[in-house]
């Protein structure tokens, strides 16, 4: 058995943050605090063939320029191969298109928000389920976090925990069994990254009817929503 864990990419950033050298991946392995030399990053949108079932101990899923509702034929790939580690009780945190690819495997619904678009630093409440789940135990019951999403889990899996919510979105994080959670918010953002993303949909926010100056105003770090990718890693740090 392995140790490894793998980050499934279902995209890349937007372009001024590659132009730095940095993409999901590489917020992802910092923010767990875990060795780079744990993990293995396969990129199911680009085609690229996922390891096998026993070469994985646990895995992520980024987020994505994609909507699930685009049915790409990587989507049931990467919900097969899901569905195989959540039956095998590895942990795996999916995030933005992450989340709701899970919830999509699974039964759930994914849709375009009726509200439209939540971008920038928002605010997160958890429910009183988070309060004994292995993952969100350790959070406050109101924290702080980035996100920047259209589309969102319209309705989850049947046998889906609600762990987290906002004003805007109800299903801001789930857990599935005892391992599997997916999350709305971006816990691997961090400011710049957020005021970046931001600035670069400056047109299509402003078309949106969105303020991008007060929102700009309003990113700041989120230390808290950041600290769950820590989380993640203590569970899977001694996972074989």
């Amino acid at each position: 058995m392995s140790n490894k864990v793998l980050i499934i990419k279902t995209g890349n950033t937007i372009p001024s943050l590659r132009a730095e050298n940095e993409d999901f991946e590489d917020w992802f392995i910092r923010g767990t605090g875990l060795d780079s030399n744990r993990f293995v990053c396969c990129a199911v949108d680009k085609g690229e063939s996922l390891p096998v079932i026993d070469d994985v101990a646990a895995a992520i899923v980024t987020g994505s320029p994609a909507h699930v509702t685009d049915l790409a034929p990587w989507n049931e790939i990467a919900a097969v191969y899901l569905r195989l580690l959540h039956e095998q009780q590895k942990p795996i945190l999916g995030v933005c298109y992450g989340h709701q690819l899970l919830a999509w495997a699974f039964g759930g619904v994914v849709g375009f928000h009726p509200k439209g678009r939540e971008i920038g630093t928002i605010d997160v409440e958890l429910t009183r389920e988070a309060a004994s789940d292995l993952l969100f135990d350790k959070m406050p019951k109101k924290f702080s976090a980035q996100a920047s999403h259209q589309q969102s889990v319209l309705s989850l899996p049947d046998e889906a925990v609600l762990l987290a919510k906002n004003s805007f979105d109800a299903h801001h994080a789930f857990r599935l069994g005892s391992s599997t959670w997916g999350v709305q918010f971006h816990p691997e953002f961090s400011a710049h990254v957020m005021s970046t993303y931001i600035s670069e949909r400056r047109d299509d926010i402003t078309r949106e009817g969105l303020n991008v100056e007060e929102l700009l105003a309003r990113v700041e770090a989120t230390p808290v929503s950041a600290s769950l990718l820590q989380h993640f890693s203590e569970l899977i740090k001694n996972v074989q």
